[in-house]
């Protein structure tokens, strides 16, 4: 029996969610909601893919995710298959596109690009309709030590430093293409796009360029941290809510 792979675009609110990735101790996933509707849809259990293991609290407004479903699924067109996500998800998860695409095609293994924001609010409130999207630092920044920071931690480096996790047996040379910094009245942006990140990663950037906007660290401290690829040189793992997938590429098929 053959398979028909489906690669979807989604958007979520992260706020209620144990993160992308299905846990046995919790059915607060985006991956595990996924999951249940498409069993649901196709009548046999439908592994999904995802781009990006964004972590709980963390939001998306592009990700990306393939399944496989058995060509005998009573739903099975891209058209039809986003209409039935669509009408038995939660309401604060959205697929936004849906298409065939190859069988060998994967998400995550051929991704090409990422990019992520970082929202903070320098005000000494937050409104209240944005508390769960945006980090509440309540400090004014220096936007142009952000940017001098930024620009020593662009390009391919090893980001160990940079990693939450202790060990990890894989490369953790990534290519972070360009890091932008954006003031917007009281509000500071922090867009990142790079060929992957690690676990934390984003996180880890924004909190370290956040340190060095209130002068807590300079720009070359942070150099320092990713030559010596030491995590405690790096700065403090920023807040999730603050956090978006914005955006996953693709070579062309």
């Amino acid at each position: 029996m053959g398979e028909i792979n489906i690669r979807i675009v989604l958007q979520y609110d992260g706020s209620r969610y144990d993160g992308w990735q299905r846990q046995g101790n919790t059915d607060r996933t985006i991956q595990g909601k996924l999951e249940q509707v498409l069993e649901k849809m196709a009548g046999v259990p439908v592994r999904v893919h995802g781009a990006g293991r964004t972590d709980a609290g963390v939001h998306a407004r592009g990700q990306a995710a393939n399944f496989l479903l058995p060509e005998s699924s009573p739903v099975r067109e891209p058209g039809e298959v986003m209409e039935y996500l669509n009408r038995y998800l939660p309401e604060d998860i959205a697929v936004l596109r849906a298409e065939r695409v190859s069988p060998r095609f994967h998400s995550r293994l051929n991704a090409a690009a990422k990019t992520y924001c970082y929202r903070i609010e320098t005000a000494a409130r937050r409104d209240v309709f944005e508390r769960k999207y945006v980090y509440g630092l309540g400090r004014s920044l220096d936007v142009e030590a952000m940017e001098r920071t930024a620009a020593l931690l662009t390009g391919t480096h090893d980001f160990g430093a940079f990693c939450s996790l202790k060990r990890s047996r894989k490369s953790t040379v990534r290519t972070v293409y360009s890091i932008d910094v954006r003031r917007e009245n009281t509000l500071v942006e922090l867009t990142f796009r790079g060929n992957g990140f690690l676990y934390n990663m984003v996180r880890i950037l924004a909190g370290t360029l956040i340190e060095a906007g209130l002068g807590a660290r300079t720009p070359e401290s942070a150099a320092a941290a990713l030559a010596g690829k030491d995590r405690s040189r790096a700065g403090f793992t920023a807040p999730p809510e603050g956090l978006f997938l914005m955006e996953v590429e693709y070579p062309p098929q």
